[in-house]
């Protein structure tokens, strides 16, 4: 049986690896430039075929994938004369590999179905290196039917391919994931940037949190810079505060405000007030020992 066109929106650091893994595993790709031309040539060499228009991109293509920084540009490639919503054929499936606001997934899921077309949100676990090599993890939710038929594909891309359920479930899921994540390394890089206000060594306020129930994943790719002066988590500061405001508007939207994303939210907004959003965040360590200084 032929394998499905697959049209691919996003060819950054992720979305280039996942296109190389489509390709590898012999997948025909009809991809689109962006910001830059390198990965889309290259792609191109590789065999893709280059779209124009969003639109033509979706009618060439079996299984439309997005993998776009934020929900307007994902809504500016499905919506307007030429977006994806213009050209999709019905009984294609649309994939939004980003993290995204639940309440556009929604709206944007209801105008594919109205013209027959099913979409999934899929957020995205793991690194670029995993991506080339089919290792991600990949939080998916829509119509189960929509799943199973995407599910060959998906299991190109992903390690753990998970389905939580309706529409919208994925994106809900990875912004509270992002939140818990995003507090923890913040509260992290305070306790080491409180640690050298009061003359303590990092190691032994490191070595006494780790001993017990605070020791986490997160907890070290802080330590890891903090400390060892190494970046493990390659996650900028201008991301973090995007989803953060993302997940606060998602609260929102629910009815239910949080009261716990505010510091957090508040802190990663001052660092890149302060020309920091390009660093890392377990950098955030240097932002707070400077406001201390």
């Amino acid at each position: 049986m032929a394998k499905p066109t697959i049209g691919f929106i996003g060819l950054g650091l992720m979305g280039s690896a996942m296109v190389e893994c489509l390709q590898a595993n012999g997948y025909p790709l009809v991809v689109i430039a962006n910001r830059s031309r390198g990965n889309v040539d290259a792609a191109i060499a590789r065999g893709a075929t280059e779209a124009t228009t969003s639109a033509e991109l979706a009618a060439a293509s079996d299984i439309v994938m997005l993998c776009i920084d934020t929900s307007a540009n994902v809504e500016a490639r499905i919506y307007g004369d030429d977006g994806v919503l213009a050209g999709i054929r019905a009984g294609s499936i649309v994939i939004d590999f980003g993290t995204s606001i639940p309440a556009s997934t929604l709206r944007i899921g209801a105008d594919l179905a109205a013209k027959g077309a099913g979409y999934l949100d899929a957020p995205l676990g793991r690194t670029p290196a995993h991506a080339k090599d089919g290792l991600l993890n990949i939080m998916c939710s829509g119509k189960l039917e929509t799943f199973e038929t995407a599910k060959p594909v998906l299991d190109v891309l992903g390690e753990n391919v998970f389905h939580l359920g309706e529409l919208g479930t994925g994106h809900t899921i990875k912004l509270i994931n992002n939140f818990f994540a995003m507090t923890t390394a913040c509260a992290m890089s305070e306790a080491f940037a409180m640690a050298d206000s009061a003359g303590i060594e990092r190691q032994a306020v490191y070595d006494v949190m780790s001993a017990g129930p605070l020791r986490s994943g997160m907890m070290d790719f802080v330590k890891a810079y903090a400390i060892d002066g190494g970046i493990d988590l390659a996650f900028s500061v201008n991301n973090a505060k995007k989803d953060l405001g993302y997940y606060n508007q998602m609260t929102e939207d629910l009815g239910t405000p949080s009261r716990m994303v505010g510091a957090a939210k508040g802190v990663l907004e001052a660092a890149a007030e302060a020309g920091r959003g390009d660093t890392m965040v377990p950098e955030m360590v240097d932002f707070l020992t400077a406001k201390k200084s």
